[in-house]
């Protein structure tokens, strides 16, 4: 096992040096001020296809470099003694990475409540709830603690689908970026408490399950595919509201020295800002088509959690709004792929499967 951790740190660690051009966090307004959000949203994007011929040598040359490490995992993923070595391994983690997708979600829960924001930062409940707020914080709480359990799951997930509605109805096209918690909730309403739970320690049913019976014992099968779409999905739509349609954010945060910092972000990429943010944008991009796919999943999280570890420690941001950006992705490690993934769908083979 600690051979395989050490691969798969050095394989990140390469990946990570040769696409620099990326920003992993796509919530840059939980970087800059609401004042700045908004002048910045209010902005015209700069014209990125102007930014690409501006700088073709080097666009050309990133995106060589990229083809050939996506293309050099594929084939590192699918040799056949590497999988025969490390997949028996890997399956052992599978069963449990409902538990994980489950207990980061409930914990994403109780930080929203704690903080007085549903989601992330810029969504603060008295804003979106007025006098309602305490009641829907309490809510957050107990939802949370349900989750993290893993007692009367789906109930939990039930009271969280109703939020979400509620909020989607409040902010729109915006909570596509919170996708991410969508998909977990639809898993919890398929699977419920599932391992590592209260449920399966004392072997007791779960008592919403007969209201579920109908559709979770035929629609199970289909819940991490639900959460690798939902989450890739996110990250699409996160991207592309900060760093195409408002560009302007993305950039911002690239050229501008934040706190504690001496020099903006794109100086220690050695990047002109308009190309770093483009970068990032198409990066961040094939990483959302990725988890669509289901294209090099365990890379594509491993890939993720690097970049995002060096975004939290450059911004000193807040965890909790990144605890599901945290933990989603370490449950699709666990889980690996899916029989409706592209790789899972031509190279899955019992159990043998590609290991990134």
């Amino acid at each position: 096992m600690d051979k395989f951790f050490r691969i798969v740190s050095g394989v990140s660690s390469v990946a990570g040096v040769l696409l620099l051009p990326v920003i992993v966090s796509a919530h840059e307004v939980y970087v800059l001020s609401g004042n700045s959000v908004v002048a910045d949203i209010n902005k015209p994007p700069f014209d990125m296809i102007a930014v690409t011929l501006q700088n073709m040598h080097q666009f050309l040359f990133w995106g060589f470099i990229a083809a050939v490490v996506v293309v050099g995992i594929f084939l590192i993923s699918i040799i056949r003694p590497l999988e025969r070595k490390l997949d028996p391994m890997l399956i052992r983690f599978k069963p449990y990475a409902p538990a994980v997708a489950r207990i980061t979600v409930g914990a994403g829960f109780i930080a929203a409540s704690y903080f007085q924001a549903a989601f992330g930062p810029e969504l603060p409940l008295a804003a979106s709830f007025g006098s309602f707020a305490p009641l829907v914080s309490l809510m957050l709480a107990v939802i949370g603690t349900l989750l993290i359990i893993g007692f009367w799951a789906r109930g939990a997930a039930v009271a969280a689908l109703l939020l979400f509605g509620i909020s989607a109805y409040l902010h729109g096209w915006y909570l596509l970026t919170y996708t991410n918690y969508l998909g977990e909730i639809i898993v919890l309403l398929l699977i419920g408490s599932h391992r590592l739970s209260v449920h399966s320690v004392m072997g007791w049913d779960e008592r919403f399950h007969r209201y579920f019976h109908f559709f979770s014992d035929r629609l199970k099968h289909l819940a991490f595919p639900i959460l690798r779409i939902c989450f890739g999905v996110s990250l699409l739509y996160a991207s592309l509201y900060a760093k195409v349609l408002h560009n302007n954010l993305a950039l911002q945060v690239a050229s501008l020295p934040l706190a504690g910092h001496q020099y903006p972000l794109a100086h220690y990429f050695g990047f002109e800002p308009h190309f770093l943010v483009l970068g990032a944008a198409i990066i961040e991009i094939i990483a959302g088509m990725f988890f669509v796919l289901g294209i090099e999943i365990r890379f594509t999280s491993l890939f993720l959690l690097f970049w995002l570890s060096l975004s939290l420690w450059y911004f000193g941001e807040s965890v909790w709004p990144h605890i599901i950006l945290i933990g989603i992705p370490v449950a699709f490690i666990m889980h690996g792929y899916d029989k409706y993934s592209l790789e899972g769908r031509f190279f899955k083979k019992g159990n043998r499967e590609p290991v990134f």
